[in-house]
């Protein structure tokens, strides 16, 4: 018997040549479509229950510190109302959370000017970690084209809302969350996702979602084990008008 022998011919160098991998851009984690349907809102009675946790009653900003450096809050209260201070950066809760129901309200000034995202930026941050946030969207969403997992009351880059219940620039607007923290095993690894159920001007928008890690301008979100969180709000650095909030609670659940 004449033995075969098989010759495997050598790859081609450049076929061998390690290849540069492509830097991630913002442009990559943008969704334009589908548009989210556009609501009609009706109204809201937001009273704190009486179980809840006040962290902003329209006089002080006592339960808020910097979240550069843990000063005190410096943005501006007036008229029972918040308002953004961009030159001194986010503020975040002075305690940590958990699992809890939040209410929030803000508006986006009257005569907003500037187009997408450069109109009235900022968010809610469910749960501020050092390795990163879960932001919840906070922007001019009423006749105002963006991409639609960065508009109003999208999980930002992740999830687009359910419908667009934006209400116009002058008007405030609510934000109803039940937060579910990520949970986590001994050794570091996800043991259960956060999960997050909103509610834009009393209209559904999120519902149970899992969220696929912490918000990432950039590239592929991921979770790193932590524990209880601040609630941070966030000063955008974009060129519009700064935003206002009010009547904020929480329930810890």
């Amino acid at each position: 018997m004449v033995a075969t022998m098989i010759v495997v011919a050598a790859a081609p160098l450049a076929a061998q040549t390690t290849r540069a991998v492509p830097q991630p851009r913002p442009q990559d984690t943008e969704v334009w479509t589908p548009v989210p349907k556009v609501v009609t809102p009706g109204s809201v009675d937001a009273a704190a229950p009486s179980d809840a946790v006040v962290l902003f009653d329209g006089k002080n900003l006592d339960q808020w510190v910097s979240a550069r450096d843990g000063s005190a809050a410096k943005w501006t209260v007036a008229n029972g109302i918040v308002t953004v201070n961009k030159p001194s950066g986010d503020i975040r809760t002075k305690r940590s959370f958990a699992n809890y129901q939040l209410h929030i309200e803000w508006m986006i000034p009257a005569g907003i000017t500037g187009e997408g995202q450069e109109r009235g930026n900022s968010g809610v941050f469910l749960a501020s970690t050092p390795v990163g946030g879960y932001e919840l969207q906070v922007v001019d969403s009423y006749q105002n084209r963006t991409y639609v997992n960065g508009q109003a009351a999208s999980i930002y880059k992740q999830y687009p809302p359910l419908v667009n219940a934006a209400r116009k620039p002058g008007e405030w607007q609510t934000y109803d969350v039940v937060w579910t923290a990520p949970t986590f095993n001994a050794d570091g690894s996800l043991a259960t996702p956060a999960y997050v159920t909103a509610f834009h001007n009393g209209v559904l928008v999120q519902n149970h979602v899992a969220l696929k890690g912490v918000t990432l301008n950039e590239g592929v979100p991921f979770y790193r084990k932590h524990g209880p969180a601040p609630i941070l709000l966030q000063a955008h650095g974009d060129r519009s008008a700064p935003i206002s909030y009010r009547n904020i609670w929480v329930r810890e659940l």
